[in-house]
């Protein structure tokens, strides 16, 4: 168990998660939403209900905002808030608009996706360096708790650290115990502008991948699976998957040669 994790690059307690519990009626509705802001990012509540309506399901828009709190994801424009800070704690402003990417290590990015399971779900936490592309760390939690946020965070400075580093308004992001590891290493913090997905759009991109290439194809019967899959993939990203923004060379080519 201990060389598994090793190789996949994740702590040992990952493996022992079990999946977050819902209604079979609620991860099939989870189901549908999480393919369907995968497609359209744009949707909020109200489209959202009308669409799953359309699908032969009866849904309010209450239930729709409730189950989309339990995804975790934001619409690309401004709304209701669905995802606060905590009481006190403090948003940064966002920093890397019209700055060009010029360099590896000059802005790093976070983000947190849902990821569905046959019978439950798990959520997932990736950083990335934005002028590779390169997915520095990751790590998995049954809650949005901030724990395994801290947990990537302390994997990704293995390889250095940033001059930026930016993610949304999350209460992850924003609790003291975060911003203070990023604080005393003297990096800059940037974060989106509320409900602006599109501040933070290479790591949106990253999850479309993740869910088109890996998740949607594989449909995971447990956690185990996820890791062992979600590993997989990301040394696929790393390593071998080219990127035409990249001139065709992988993540790892750009990182390693910029480092």
């Amino acid at each position: 168990m201990r060389r598994q994790c090793e190789l996949l690059g994740l702590p040992r307690a990952s493996y022992y998660y079990q999946a977050g519990s819902e209604s079979a009626e609620n991860l099939r509705l989870l189901r549908l939403l999480d393919e369907q802001y995968t497609r359209t990012p744009f949707y909020g509540i109200r489209r959202m209900t009308v669409w799953l309506n359309g699908q032969g399901e009866r849904v309010n828009h209450k239930r729709v905002q409730r189950l989309l709190r339990v995804l975790g994801v934001e619409t690309i424009y401004q709304k209701p808030r669905l995802s606060m800070p905590g009481p006190g704690q403090r948003i940064y402003p966002y920093l890397l608009r019209g700055v060009p990417i010029t360099r590896v290590n000059q802005v790093w990015s976070t983000d947190i996706t849902y990821i569905r399971l046959q019978q439950g779900f798990i959520y997932l936490v990736a950083i990335m360096d934005w002028f590779s592309r390169y997915v520095l760390s990751w790590e998995v939690s049954v809650s949005l708790e901030s724990d395994f946020c801290l947990s990537a965070l302390d994997y990704a400075f293995a390889y250095g650290q940033p001059e930026i580093f930016n993610s949304d308004q999350g209460v992850q992001f924003t609790s003291q115990a975060f911003t203070e590891k990023l604080r005393a290493q003297a990096i800059r913090i940037s974060m989106d502008g509320r409900g602006r997905a599109l501040d933070n759009i290479f790591i949106e991109r990253l999850w479309r991948s993740v869910k088109y290439e890996e998740v949607y194809l594989h449909d995971y019967a447990d956690v185990p699976a996820a890791l062992t899959g979600l590993g997989r993939y990301f040394a696929f990203y790393n390593d071998e998957r080219p990127h035409q923004s990249l001139a065709y060379q992988t993540p790892a080519a750009v990182y390693r040669q910029g480092a």
